[in-house]
């Protein structure tokens, strides 16, 4: 069995969320429903800084990367995971599910990454504000979300070229609604160490250094207020860093309270969970949360509907 490569298995089987039958429909509504608010209201941000010239700065250009990332993270795993319940057509090309795989490490890094790079431009606007348009210059600002998005990419095509040089023999099923590589590499009838240990590694720095940086970069947020505890001082922080705050919160809670939940509990189950986390209910929340705590963003908003119902008129 060892010997077959790859090429034995044409296809996977993907088992999706552990959901009664009759249940089906209302999971499949309230998914898609999450789907489309997660698509309809990125692509709203995106539109309102494109649109509003005053948006036009460092913190909203990499606010709308992180609100087109989103839209990718979801789209990758989502409408395959809403066909398959409506269809009950559950297999997935091996090609396809090598795709899903690498696309998901792929948007899953970048995220990571330009919530470092949002943490960073907090700190400069807090602790540097009169040098701030000196730091975070245009080619400065293209350079970070450019490397995150090839860091990101050298970092996903490692996984995927590791993987393609495993074999998969008899078992195809996939306890899961897309394919996660840890799995796969359960799956896998050949020796996968080598893959393990990228996973850790690599693996592991794009999400502990990205955590590092922004643990750094609030650290001294918090100390530049502390020396001069003024009320005013403490409100323009909250008001420039409350909702990426937000935002790193949602995200990184969710890995400490599932990855580090007691041993006792079903991992796959807390993998499941966490994926519906990253891919569904983060996604979605983002835009409300920039939207809802932020007084550019509202007062654009405001505007483009203002200039739509006079259009209309």
């Amino acid at each position: 069995m060892r010997g077959e490569n790859q090429s034995s298995v044409s296809e996977f089987l993907l088992l999706g969320l552990p959901i009664w039958p009759e249940q089906q429909a209302v999971f499949f509504a309230l998914f898609l429903g999450m789907y489309l608010i997660t698509v309809l209201g990125n692509l709203l941000i995106i539109l309102l800084i494109r649109l509003d010239s005053r948006l036009h700065t460092p913190m909203y250009f990499f606010l709308s990367h992180l609100a087109f990332t989103d839209v990718s993270f979801s789209s990758v795993t989502l409408p395959k995971m809403l066909m398959n319940m409506q269809t009950e057509h559950l297999s997935i090309s091996y090609p396809g599910c090598i795709s899903q795989m690498y696309f998901y490490i792929l948007f899953g890094c970048v995220d990571n990454l330009l919530l470092a790079v949002m943490a960073y431009d907090r700190y400069v606007a807090i602790c540097h504000p009169l040098y701030y348009t000196t730091i975070m210059k245009e080619d400065l600002c293209v350079l970070l979300v450019a490397g995150s998005w090839i860091l990101s990419c050298g970092s996903a095509l490692l996984h995927t070229l590791l993987l393609t040089q495993v074999s998969f023999c008899a078992d195809n099923i996939i306890p899961h609604f897309f394919c996660s590589l840890p799995i796969l590499l359960r799956l896998s009838c050949s020796n996968t160490s080598l893959n393990e240990l990228v996973i850790y590694t690599a693996g592991a720095a794009v999400v502990i250094f990205p955590l590092t940086g922004i643990l750094v970069s609030y650290g001294r947020i918090g100390a530049s207020i502390l020396k001069v505890p003024t009320t005013k001082g403490i409100c323009k922080a909250l008001s420039t860093c409350g909702s990426h705050l937000s935002v790193v919160s949602l995200f990184y809670g969710t890995i400490i309270a599932l990855y580090f939940s007691p041993a006792s509990s079903n991992s796959n189950d807390n993998d499941m969970i966490a994926s519906l986390m990253y891919t569904v209910v983060t996604p979605m929340l983002n835009p409300f949360i920039y939207s809802l705590r932020n007084r550019d963003m509202k007062l654009a908003l405001e505007i483009l509907f203002r200039n739509n119902i006079v259009f209309t008129k």
